[in-house]
């Protein structure tokens, strides 16, 4: 009868050591400068994951954006991220220009969700109206191999331009180019994120600015699945009347094969649960559909999203 009960005790202790486990795991989310589209979004994420995985501790974490997310997901030192999907496709290869001494063959998709649009930003005194306007020109291209700059990089290929084209450059973060276009020590900027970015809201009520469009002949040298032709909406800022040729990039939110599919799977069901909390923290989230969300990725998707694409009828 003893031996029975210490055997009953050591279950219980086991099934409470293993409950604990559970309530001590920690879901990092991986997003971006804190001025861009990824944090305020990581933020509402991190709020939905509080409440559907109970015990489970949320965090948010600001960083460089998509190649620095996609390096700390392979470390395991995080569980979900942003990321823009040429970056994502860089990874998967192990491309050391993009910022990967290695194949992250650990990555794992959860949901393509909305498209980056690529914008650059310039002073109206500027004189910059045009792609080749930008030559000998102040011009920053985002924080140094950052998914904005490889695309930076890539854009200015495809018009058959290079870094060495400008006056000077500046590998820098919107909130900061924002703030020097402000003090007039930049010409322009280029942006890669949702449509009406917070930073470049609040400079075109400092200072009039246009919006340089992107023709589709550049997109199409580019020669890159990832790139695809798009508009940006006349009156998506401030004095921009007209809309405006540009170039889209998918957005996905990426984790790990070491997170668990149960995991994955609440992160994945609560998340198309709780959009409409996503949607009020940025415009952004209006483009997420599940419909879209299993399509597209370079890396294969998690089995824990797998699983709700396939309950939700998504997948055969």
């Amino acid at each position: 009868m003893t031996r029975l009960l210490r055997n009953l005790l050591l279950a219980a202790s086991l099934a409470a050591g293993a409950a604990t486990g559970h309530a001590a795991e920690f879901i990092n989310v991986l997003t971006g400068g804190t001025s861009g589209v990824y944090y305020p979004l990581g933020v509402a994420l991190s709020q939905i994951y509080g409440k559907a995985l109970p015990g489970a501790k949320t965090s948010v974490q600001a960083t460089k954006a998509s190649a620095e997310n996609l390096n700390l997901l392979q470390a395991g030192r995080g569980e979900i991220a942003f990321t823009l999907g040429d970056s994502l496709n860089e990874a998967w290869k192990g491309n050391e220009e993009a910022g990967f001494k290695a194949p992250l063959k650990k990555l794992r998709s959860v949901a393509a969700i909305y498209p980056n649009y690529i914008q650059i930003v310039a002073a109206a005194d500027s004189g910059i109206k045009s792609l080749s306007d930008l030559k000998g020109k102040r011009v920053s291209v985002g924080a140094p191999k950052s998914g904005t700059e490889l695309n930076a990089r890539d854009i200015f290929r495809g018009a058959g331009m290079s870094y060495k084209d400008f006056g000077k450059i500046e590998y820098l973060p919107f909130g900061e180019s924002v703030e020097l276009m402000k003090n007039r020590q930049l010409d322009a900027t280029l942006i890669s994120a949702g449509l009406g970015v917070a930073a470049v809201r609040d400079l075109a009520t400092a200072v009039k600015i246009v919006i340089v469009p992107i023709p589709a002949d550049v997109v199409a040298k580019i020669g890159e699945a990832a790139y695809q032709s798009a508009t940006i909406p006349a009156k998506t800022y401030e004095n921009q009347n007209d809309a405006v040729t540009s170039v889209a990039v998918q957005n996905f939110l990426v984790t790990h094969e070491g997170v668990s599919n149960d995991t994955v799977y609440a992160m994945t069901k609560s998340m198309f649960e709780n959009l409409d909390q996503m949607v009020a923290a940025h415009a952004a989230a209006k483009a997420i559909s599940k419909e879209n969300a299993a399509k597209g990725s370079p890396v294969p998707l998690h089995p824990g999203a797998e699983k709700y694409y396939r309950e939700a009828g998504l997948l055969k």
